[in-house]
């Protein structure tokens, strides 16, 4: 089965930094919704930070599993909320991280799972590659998509594109 892209929102940190990168109005008329990001944060304590999503402005009933590996090793989590990556400010310049969220039927009544593939580029010892199994335990539809970075603010040229997917 083929499935149809179709880009409804590109949003670019222009300032120094912001808080969010925010989709807003997200129209009911696809089965299942794509964020591609690409993110830096401000964090400056360490090399990695989360880059957290969260649906129609909800802090609640979230929870995740991440597998991601160091470079030295494998390490697996759970979390309270949903979380790809996102290099921080201590890490080389100029690099950022890359994640595709995947969200399957973002419309419906029903609970809604994500899945993330995520990696920090990082020209130093220690870089990030992971996938994450999440849940958003409530059944309202998805119709306002937050990205923030979990230790600071998302930096200038971090970037996001949200689709639509049609299945035909």
């Amino acid at each position: 089965m083929a499935n149809t892209y179709e880009k409804i929102q590109s949003v670019t940190v222009s300032a120094s930094t912001s808080a969010a990168i925010e989709f807003t109005s997200i129209p009911g008329t696809f089965d299942d919704l794509v964020v591609l990001a690409s993110a830096r944060s401000t964090r400056a304590t360490d090399t990695i930070d989360d880059l957290v999503i969260r649906f129609n402005d909800s802090t609640t009933s979230y929870s995740g599993r991440r597998l991601y590996g160091t470079g030295g090793g494998a390490v697996s989590d759970t979390q309270t909320d949903i979380r790809g990556f996102a290099v921080a400010n201590n890490s080389t310049a100029s690099t950022f991280s890359n994640n595709t969220f995947y969200v399957l039927n973002y419309a419906s009544s029903s609970n809604k799972s994500v899945s993330i593939d995520g990696v920090n580029e990082n020209d130093n010892a220690t870089s990030f590659s992971g996938l994450v199994a999440g849940l958003w335990s409530n059944t309202a539809a998805i119709t306002k998509i937050t990205l923030l970075a979990n230790n600071g603010n998302l930096m200038q040229y971090s970037t996001a594109t949200l689709y639509g997917i049609k299945k035909s």
